[in-house]
Order: structure tokens, then sequence, then C-alpha cells
């Protein structure tokens, strides 16, 4: 008991510092003093052709040392804070108001050199450095000028990659979403009184088939399917007689890439949008049933129309997903951005530069998607509720006392 005491009191002596240095200088001092460590590095960094220090060395030397006086001004007034302690309130210089109001004027004058040396340095730098890259007679031996090289000298393999996967992402995402109301429509049938013996070995089929169709596509990889469909694909349409010329012609590699991102999406929609329909408040099917609506009006009136909303989140993120998933295709050949990358790669054996190229186009690419999803999810006043995962779990409702149903 003793020992968690001395701990307790050891740590609120810990916090009660921690607060105390913090205090007063916070943003002013101890921040800028990060922003002026972070000028001087960029000074200390070589000068790019395009740079507007490169003939003003003794203004660069004037502004340096500018970071370097405030940093010693940081470093007398942390000292003063803790040799005065309970006194600096009082006794501390850079505690007055008009200490104050320079320290915070100075402030602003070492945040605008740090942003002319950010200037000078990285943006103008970085300009040189595309300048070199699309002027050049061979890939430059440095590595960022190296990968630029290689994205300009390879812009339309890369654009080629690109708009490829975007179709697929974007018109894979839409066939998914129109196949998922079909068989979430199958997913949630339920047998009905009235129904006679036809119609409920019509709903325990249809039901038992999106089950097991969601089984398998979502615990098989997606390359794996690729592989599935495109060869099998080829192998039905070689036991018809036609040749490889005319099977490429109709079951190209794109065909067969569309067809398996869209059939993969399906299962995870459907599963998304069975959880959204589920979120709805049960009390609006018997309400709509009372009101002597069949199941399938009271589904497709009442139910599906709130489901839909509520699933929007999720199904949005799956174009997202549809992005990145996409890369796998190159395995069948669909000339994607990965394939892209792979042909660049081996056009100048630098793999390192061609996958961070990739890596900054599917970044792009993603966020760009999700922003305009975002905005897109705005437009409907919908948020990120209940539906989030994918799994076969029925979604539980809590409905809080007082509240009709």
């Amino acid at each position: 008991m003793a020992e968690a005491q001395d701990q307790s009191r050891q740590s609120g002596k810990q916090g009660r510092f921690a607060r105390f240095v913090l205090a007063d200088h916070r943003y002013v001092l101890l921040g800028t003093s990060v922003v002026a460590l972070l000028g001087m590095q960029l000074s200390s960094q070589p000068r790019s052709t395009w740079s507007l220090l490169a003939h003003a060395y003794a203004l660069e030397v004037v502004l340096y040392y500018v970071l370097v006086a405030w940093l010693a001004v940081s470093v007398v007034a942390f000292v003063i804070k803790l040799v005065t302690r309970r006194r600096y309130a009082t006794v501390s210089p850079f505690t007055k108001p008009k200490a104050r109001r320079i320290l915070r004027i100075c402030s602003y004058v070492v945040w605008a050199i740090t942003l002319v040396l950010f200037v000078d340095r990285v943006v103008l730098g970085i300009a040189a450095t595309w300048q070199l890259a699309t002027t050049a007679t061979s890939r430059p031996s440095d590595s960022f000028a190296s990968a630029l090289y290689m994205l300009w000298q390879g812009r339309q393999i890369f654009w080629t990659g690109i708009t490829t996967t975007v179709e697929l992402a974007v018109f894979g995402t839409i066939i998914a979403f129109f196949l998922a109301l079909l068989l979430v429509f199958l997913r949630i049938q339920q047998v009905d009184r009235p129904d006679n013996d036809l119609v409920r070995f019509l709903k325990v089929v249809g039901s038992g088939f999106a089950k097991v169709y969601s089984a398998v596509v979502r615990g098989t990889p997606m390359m794996v399917q690729a592989g599935i469909i495109y060869f099998g694909g080829f192998g039905i349409m070689r036991g018809t007689g036609l040749s490889t010329t005319e099977i490429n012609g109709i079951w190209s590699t794109f065909v067969a890439g569309l067809v398996t991102i869209s059939l993969n999406s399906t299962a995870y929609m459907m599963e998304v949008l069975r959880g959204g329909i589920e979120s709805v408040d049960e009390g609006q099917t018997e309400a709509a049933r009372s009101l002597g609506l069949s199941q399938w009006q009271a589904m497709s009136k009442v139910v599906f129309p709130q489901g839909i909303k509520f699933a929007i989140p999720g199904l949005s993120n799956e174009l997202v997903i549809n992005i990145k998933d996409s890369s796998v295709l190159s395995v069948i050949g669909v000339f994607d951005l990965m394939f892209a990358t792979t042909t660049v790669a081996g056009i100048y054996y630098r793999q390192t530069e061609s996958y961070m190229i990739a890596a900054v186009c599917y970044l792009v690419l993603t966020m760009v998607a999700t922003k305009l999803l975002s905005k897109f999810a705005r437009h409907f006043d919908v948020k990120a509720g209940p539906v989030l995962g994918t799994s076969d779990a029925k979604v539980v409702r809590k409905i809080k006392k007082g509240k009709k149903a």
C-alpha cells in the first residue's frame, strides 16, 4: 500500500513538472524552437539549380543565425524557468506582457524564415529534379531523380494502367451493387404462411444459394478466383471450336477481370446490404404488414429504402477496396496499374522506384475516391452506424426505453 502511494506521489510530481515546463510558452518558445531546428536542417541541405538563395549566401547566413538566436533565447527562458520555479511568474522577464508580444512577433519571423527555406530547398528542389528527369537522355543515378525519370518516360504505360484500374473499380462496384441487391433479396427471404409449396421451395433454395455463394466467395482469395474464372472461361470457349485469337477478342483479360471483381464484390456488398436491412426496426415491417402490404411490398417500399441508406457508408468503402484489390488481377494479364508497374520495373531494372510510384498512385486514387464518397454520403445525410462489417451475424438493435419501435 505504501509503495503504491509512493508511486502515485512520484507520478503526480512528474505530471506537475511536465505541466510546469509546458505552461506559459508551450507554443511560442517550445513549438517555434522545433520549427527553428527544422529550418536549420533545411539550410544545411545542398541547394538546387533553381535555388533562390544560391547567389545570396550572406542573406542565408543571416537567416541561419536568426534561427540560432531564437534557440538561444528559448534555452535561456527554459533555464530561468527551472531555476526560479515557484517565483517564475513574478521574476522572469519573459512573462511580462511586452516581452510576450515581442516573442510572438519574433516567432512569426522564425516561421517565415523556415517557410522560405522550405520553398527554396524542397519545393524548388523537386521542381529542379523534375526538370532534370524530363530532359535527361539516360536514367539519373539519384534515386528520386531516377523515379521521376521512370515516371516521365513510362507515363503512357502508367496512364493506361491507372485508367484500367479506375474502370475495373468503378464498373465492377456498380455491377456488384445490382447483383448484391438481387442476392440480398434472396438471402433474407423467409417462408410466409400464405406461400404455396413452390414458393416455399424457391425461397429456401434462393436463401441457401445466397448463403453458400457468400461463404465460398468470401472464403477464397480473389487471385484464385481470377485464375478460375479466366482460364475456366477460356477452356469452355475453346471447347466450342473457336480459335485462340477469336477467344481473346471475346474473353479478354479485362472482361475476365471485370467479372472477377464484380462477383467478388457482390458477396461483400450483399452482407453490407443485409446488415443495413436488418438494422431497420422490425416495427417498420410489422406496421407495413398491418396495413395490408405483402412481404414483397413491405420490403421494396418500406424496408429496402431505409436499409440501403444505412448501408451507404459500407457500400462506398467497397469502391476504395476495389481500387486496391484490383492489383491482384495482373496475375491473369490485366493491364492495370500493378501490371504497368512491373512492366516499367522490367524495362529499367529498378523495382524500388517503380513500386514507390505505384504506391503514390494508389494513395492518390484512394484519397480522391474517399473524398468524393464522403461528399456523396453527406448528400444523403447518413452516418456510419451499425453497418460496418460483413459477417453473417445478425445485427442486434438496442431500443431505448420510452421510445416506440
